[in-house]
């Protein structure tokens, strides 16, 4: 998962805008095969509490739900890309596809129980564009192998 604090960012599909948010996180998240219910918990009960906004001194102390900031989470498989042989990415690590799209959906429901409201997304498996405003820039990679 990479984590993105913004300003705002938004998910266009076939020139439309399909989804945006203003200030909070925009999350592109891939999964592996072994990745499961337990593990999308604890990401999303992580994510949540990550302190990863400015308080009053400019310290990043507080959290998405301190500064009532918002959530965009995208599929994105290709975060699991090996490039160690050859110049064409190889996607072995990354979940099949009917596997990560019920990985996504749950992962996405989690985290709206989690923050107790609606997060818009992308669309599993669509060409997507997507548009940030990075804030910082703060950019963080996580992995369920290091939660």
């Amino acid at each position: 998962m990479v984590i993105q604090r913004v300003l705002e960012a938004e998910v266009a599909i076939d020139g439309n805008v399909h989804a945006n948010i203003g200030q909070g996180l925009l999350l592109l998240v891939g999964f592996e095969a072994e990745d499961n219910a337990a593990v999308l918990e604890k990401m999303a009960h992580k994510l949540v509490k990550m302190r990863l906004f400015g308080d009053a001194d400019g310290k990043m102390n507080l959290d998405i739900q301190q500064v009532q900031g918002e959530l965009l989470i995208v599929s994105q498989f290709t975060l699991y890309a090996d490039i160690k042989k050859g110049n064409r990415p190889s996607f072995i690590q990354a979940a099949p596809p009917a596997v990560a799209e019920a990985l996504y959906t749950q992962f996405v429901a989690v985290c709206k129980q989690v923050l107790g409201r609606n997060i818009p997304t992308g669309v599993f498996g669509a060409d997507m564009k997507v548009r940030l405003l990075n804030d910082g820039p703060v950019t963080i990679m996580a992995d369920s192998n290091n939660l």
